[in-house]
């Protein structure tokens, strides 16, 4: 469904906290595959398979007997032996040839129930207003540059769809760099620039005339290139982005090499974690989801994978006829990941605890992602017709509310105090990586020109009439006289918003992104140190290989850097002659070495 013009202010949050480490307990409330297939909220319920289809209940009864121990455990012994039992009722059934069947899906509504949130601890309205600021300076950037020049290009509806999910990170849980080094690594969506610029040009890091020269970084003045890259703003973007999928594949290493620099003693990386912003079509990407494996495999809990679900690509559709945020649950819950789905907003919440006969989200799960798309486009008749108007009780359920009010119920990634619930529980996650799949709108804010609509990908251009709805729906202080400028707009430095958004980047230690242009320095080997090597070699012949393992093995042995080398070897070690390293330093896990080699009394050292 669309989203509000705003955000509601802060409302007042529940007073228990997520508990847990994450690893194999669930939030009260949260549905886990069961053994008989989904279970709807109702005591006296059906389960309902995988596929959507009821299971006949044969004894409903004894099913009601069944669901009412299991919340009477959870009551009275809590969700983790709630779990321990299931998982040994499931192990159970399988010894005695019980054909399960599997899902690695769950159903199609919020990980974290609205009663397990935590407190939202920020100020909800200035940040509000911070964002609607971003939001506008991102889009005017965009609008001017292709006034100037039409082949200039860009993106105004992805950080549109995004900002929210940035916002909340930027304000509450990415940590900056500070003096040590310390802080958290972000890789940014390419296509989101454009917000991240905005910000950094409140944050007084970013001149009018950079945002001007958007996507001509080397105009008079200085400018920005089109996406994150190193090379092109070294002192801005720590890491390149795209083509699409690279983010992705390199947090994942950047993740695994932190661990390494912990393991090994070189750097206290305990406090540092990896944000990685997709989009979901971006998901399609083979570099994307090709390492997945690994990070769960190398228990990769520095990890975070935040999946922008707008449910559009370039031309349309991610999946029109399936649902892709079903389709990456399933993808990363069976490569072993920690997996929180933001889907609705707390709009939904009271719809939800009326949904005695679970029919609400019989419903959600039904719908496929080219009609909850058709939704953003129409009027609220039409929702109220079209998803709640297939069944008597639904409509029923939702007589309260008008058309208006439908149009604008609000899809998760919009809503500060579900992504913030999302962010908490992957903080808190051990043992495993964390993706959040967040459900939103593409070209959130845009209005009929483009939000939600297949087009929004390639808008560009924004006439006088949409900069002033936008301007409104926002409440930007920009008057009439200028709108058709689209101007960009900065608060006193004095201001609510200017002092909490410098005071929310102090307490989180720094801006993000930066790359400074100084690093630690080695203290490089004198080659006369090697002189030796050199001479031992003269007047014979030595294979390069061979020239190559001598010298790493022994520059492995320097007491000042001999640390800080690391030979990576996909494989085929023993062919360059290289397997005394196995003994002489070790093969890296992680985990440590779990079994005894075959081969270790035979290694040579």
């Amino acid at each position: 469904m669309a989203n509000p013009d705003i955000d509601h202010s802060a409302t007042e949050a529940a007073d228990n906290v997520l508990s847990g480490d994450g690893s194999t307990s669930l939030p009260r409330g949260a549905h886990a595959p069961m053994s008989i297939g989904q279970m709807s909220a109702n005591a006296s319920g059906q389960p309902e398979l995988a596929d959507g289809v009821a299971a006949v209940d044969t004894d409903p009864t004894e099913t009601r007997e069944w669901l009412d121990s299991l919340r009477y455990v959870i009551n009275s012994r809590g969700d983790d032996r709630a779990a321990y039992l299931l998982q040994a009722i499931e192990q159970e059934a399988y010894r005695l040839g019980v054909q399960i069947p599997f899902s690695a899906t769950t159903p199609y509504i919020n990980t974290i129930p609205a009663d397990r949130q935590p407190p939202y601890p920020g100020n909800r309205e200035i940040e509000r207003r911070i964002k609607s600021i971003i939001r506008w300076n991102a889009m005017a950037m965009v609008v001017r540059a292709n006034r100037e020049d039409k082949s200039i290009g860009g993106h105004i509806s992805t950080f549109a769809s995004s900002a929210t999910l940035v916002e909340v990170a930027m304000n509450h849980f990415i940590r900056g760099r500070g003096d040590d080094y310390s802080g958290d690594q972000v890789y940014f969506q390419g296509h989101a620039s454009p917000g991240i610029y905005s910000r950094a040009f409140l944050e007084g890091r970013l001149t009018e005339k950079h945002l001007e020269n958007f996507r001509r970084e080397l105009a008079p003045g200085g400018g920005l290139s089109s996406y994150p890259h190193p090379w092109l703003m070294p002192e801005f973007w720590e890491f390149p982005t795209v083509s699409m999928g690279l983010g992705p594949i390199m947090s994942i290493y950047q993740a695994r090499f932190n661990k390494y620099l912990q393991d090994r003693g070189i750097k206290d990386t305990s406090k540092q974690h990896v944000w990685c912003f997709i989009g979901d079509g971006e998901t399609d990407e083979p570099e994307t989801l090709g390492a997945i494996s690994l990070a769960a495999r190398e228990k990769l809990d520095n990890l975070v994978f935040v999946i922008n679900c707008n449910l559009q690509r370039l031309d349309g559709p991610v999946r029109g006829n399936g649902k892709i945020i079903q389709e990456l649950e399933g993808v990363f819950r069976g490569a072993g990941w920690n997996v929180v789905k933001v889907i609705w907003g707390e709009d939904w919440d009271p719809l939800l605890a009326k949904d005695d006969k679970g029919l609400l989200v019989k419903r959600m799960n039904e719908v496929v992602d080219g009609q909850y798309q058709k939704y953003v486009v129409m009027p609220g008749g039409y929702i109220r017709e079209h998803f709640f108007g297939v069944d008597p009780e639904l409509t029923e359920m939702i007589a309260h509310l008008s058309d208006e009010k439908l149009k604008k119920l609000k899809r998760g990634g919009h809503d500060p105090e579900k992504v913030y619930a999302a962010y908490a529980a992957a903080m808190q996650c051990h043992g495993k990586p964390t993706v959040i799949i967040a459900k939103t709108i593409k070209g959130y804010g845009l209005g009929e020109v483009g939000e939600g609509r297949n087009v929004t990908h390639q808008q560009k251009k924004l006439n006088e009439d949409e900069l002033r709805a936008f301007r409104s729906r926002f409440g930007i202080p920009i008057s009439d006289d200028e709108v058709a400028k689209a101007p960009f707009y900065r608060p006193a430095e004095d201001s609510e918003e200017m002092r909490y958004l410098r005071e929310r980047r102090q307490a989180l230690g720094g801006y993000v992104p930066t790359r400074p242009q100084t690093s630690p320095q080695l203290q490089t080997p004198k080659l006369a140190d090697y002189a030796g090597f050199i001479e031992k070699s003269a007047g014979r012949e030595v294979s390069t290989t061979t020239g190559v393992v001598t010298l790493m093995a022994s520059l492995l042995k320097d007491k000042h850097v001999g640390k800080y080398i690391v030979p990576i070897v996909p494989d085929e070690s023993r062919t360059f002659g290289m397997d005394p390293l196995f003994k002489q330093c070790g093969i890296y896990a992680h985990t440590g070495q779990l079994y005894e080699p075959v081969d270790s009394d035979q290694l040579l050292s």
